[in-house]
């Protein structure tokens, strides 16, 4: 696999549909709830500097995004997909490593957050110091919540008056100089996610 990962520019328009066709894909396969994003809008990440794209010969391979709020004090990883043909190859994990640092880069000092329902990408963030954390510890803007309106469990996080769902929030914070050491646990995390669906569905 000779995959080149880099910040993604005006060159990489082209590659916007299908980007969020293959995030569309994946989530129907995975049956879980995702918040649906536009080819403008990728298209403007891309413009701003503020996504990364995994290439390999010219072939879109993978993609993750970066949003900011309250004035960059909070910043999310979003978006995070890899094309079929170069899944279960270790890609995810390196291009949300890279997206993560090049966070810091751009937004020194922010708290660096995302929901997530896949166990695959909270392992990943729980490996790059991630916690889970209650939605109340993440960013309160209003905006950022209604980004989840294209998600099939919006209506969840509506009733719950978005305080949970079936995702789960993970936050990094870098003044925690030497943060609490947390062992991923699939098993407990699983069995957190069939609870969820039981209850929350209701």
């Amino acid at each position: 696999m000779n995959v080149t990962i880099c910040i993604a520019q005006k060159e990489h328009y082209k590659f916007a549909q299908e980007i969020c066709d293959t995030m569309e894909a994946s989530a129907l396969l995975r049956g879980t709830g995702i918040a649906k994003r536009s080819p403008e809008y990728i298209q403007k990440k891309m413009q701003n500097n503020d996504a990364i794209i995994a290439l390999e010969n010219g072939k879109f391979a993978g993609f993750c995004y970066i949003e900011s709020w309250e004035h960059g004090q909070f910043v999310a990883n979003s978006g995070l997909i890899v094309h079929p043909d170069f899944r279960h190859l270790g890609l995810a994990k390196k291009i949300k490593t890279k997206v993560f640092e090049y966070s810091q880069e751009k937004y020194p000092g922010a708290k660096i957050f995302g929901i997530t329902t896949g166990l695959a990408v909270m392992k990943i963030n729980s490996d790059l110091g991630y916690k889970p954390v209650p939605f109340s510890e993440l960013t309160a803007d209003p905006t950022f919540w209604a980004g989840c309106k294209g998600c099939t469990n919006y209506d969840i996080l509506e009733r719950k008056e978005f305080k949970m769902c079936l995702c789960t929030g993970m936050l990094y914070d870098p003044e925690n100089k030497k943060p609490e050491e947390v062992k991923f646990n699939k098993k407990v995390l699983t069995r957190l996610k069939q609870i969820k669906q039981t209850f929350l569905k209701k």
